[in-house]
């Protein structure tokens, strides 16, 4: 990425720890873009900046979100950015004022990379000269996306100001984070990189339409999509998705820890405890941002008598690889918790199998609620972030009432 030129800022500064040949890069906002395998570029900008310690770091720029990077490296004529999660990083070289490299995705069993070329001094994101809009889409969008032969339903949810056009989808198993664009003539533009996606989405505005969307996701995924304007859009409950299978009542599980201690909900430390148990994976963006709520949330209800325990579907079964992925968030968001390691993934066979007792997993997040009493109350599909704004504000209200109502219970003494 384009942080690297920051790097080179660097080497000027701390001549003891860089290069002093090193290329000196100007501090500012860049524009990177991501090619697919289709041709389309996926932009996304950032701010390259130094702390008080002189280090270098990245703000990744998506609508409200700064996303922070400080895991960067330069060699010569070469930057190596490393992402604070989901296993992703830059390898960048300067070729004048560009940064050119690749942006690797480690998965389970294979690297998927995508070219990606870093400009300095750049603040626009889609189109560089500004072309007045046509229409204005602020408002609630009914969404359907199609893939092959599935249709997925989603509510789309814009702001516009002039032509800045910022928003999410929403969907049954969370939303596509801070979106940011622009709207240019009757053109729909809307983009995102977190480090784990590079999303983006076109369309065309008709009649309170929007027609011939295509959204990018990656090197090689695509989807079409078209949306109608709709205020009163809803999707599914999401308490009404999962469930236990008849005649279950209670979640049961032991599983290894980061320090490969098993964790049962039979130990001790739980009983008589409001318990939520968190499903999630570190490569997983909405799971980062429900596990930023969660860690705030149980510092301020541990006392009360709340504990919360995640179980971490990684990409992989290896334990370590695992651990070090699960240990980013911990660290990041200063998780108090128990974070356990379930050796399973998110394949849908996978995950079913390490709660046999729930009917299925249909994604994640996937949030748990049990009572004093040991038996599940609620099952929450899928985690809406800061970035849907007032749904995430409503839901972070309705839970927090809920979980005190459930702490002001009294614990049964046969429980």
């Amino acid at each position: 990425m384009k942080f690297i030129g920051y790097l080179f800022v660097l080497g000027t500064l701390l001549s003891s720890c860089v290069n002093k040949n090193v290329t000196i890069m100007q501090e500012g906002v860049w524009r990177t873009t991501l090619r697919t395998e289709s041709g389309r570029e996926i932009p996304f900008n950032f701010n390259f900046s130094h702390g008080k310690d002189d280090m270098p770091f990245v703000e990744i720029m998506n609508g409200e979100e700064r996303l922070r990077v400080d895991d960067i490296r330069i060699t010569n004529d070469s930057v190596f950015i490393k992402m604070p999660f989901f296993d992703s990083e830059f390898k960048g070289r300067f070729e004048g004022d560009l940064i050119k490299g690749e942006w690797v995705k480690h998965l389970a069993d294979k690297d998927v990379a995508m070219k990606f070329v870093a400009e300095p001094d750049t603040y626009w994101r889609f189109i560089e000269s500004k072309i007045t809009a046509k229409e204005n889409v602020t408002g609630r969008w009914s969404t359907t996306f199609v893939a092959d032969k599935d249709t997925t339903a989603a509510i789309g949810e814009f702001v516009q100001h002039d032509n800045k056009l910022t928003g999410t989808f929403l969907t049954t198993t969370g939303d596509y984070r801070y979106l940011e664009g622009t709207v240019a003539g009757d053109e729909f533009y809307l983009s995102c990189f977190d480090g784990g996606h590079a999303y983006l989405f076109t369309g065309r505005i008709e009649n309170q339409k929007i027609i011939e969307g295509k959204f990018y996701s990656g090197l090689s995924h695509i989807e079409n999509w078209t949306a109608i304007k709709d205020e009163k859009a809803t999707l599914p409950d999401a308490y009404s998705l999962a469930k236990l299978k008849e005649g279950q009542k209670r979640l049961d599980f032991a599983y290894p820890d980061l320090n490969r201690q098993i964790v049962s909900l039979k130990d001790p430390k739980f009983k008589d405890k409001v318990i939520v148990v968190q499903l999630l994976g570190s490569w997983c963006p909405n799971c980062m941002d429900e596990t930023k709520f969660l860690a705030d949330f149980y510092k301020q209800n541990k006392s009360k008598g709340l504990e919360i325990v995640g179980l971490a579907f990684e990409r992989t079964s290896n334990f370590e690889r695992s651990k070090n992925s699960v240990m980013k968030f911990k660290n990041r968001f200063d998780v108090q918790y128990d974070l356990l390691i379930t050796n399973k993934t998110s394949d849908s066979k996978q995950r079913n199998e390490a709660l046999p007792m729930l009917d299925h997993i249909v994604g994640f997040p996937t949030t748990i609620i049990i009572g004093k009493d040991g038996e599940v109350r609620k099952i929450h599909t899928g985690f809406n972030g800061p970035g849907t704004g007032k749904h995430y504000d409503d839901f972070v209200k309705e839970f927090s009432t809920y979980i005190n109502e459930l702490l002001a219970e009294q614990a049964k003494p046969n429980a």
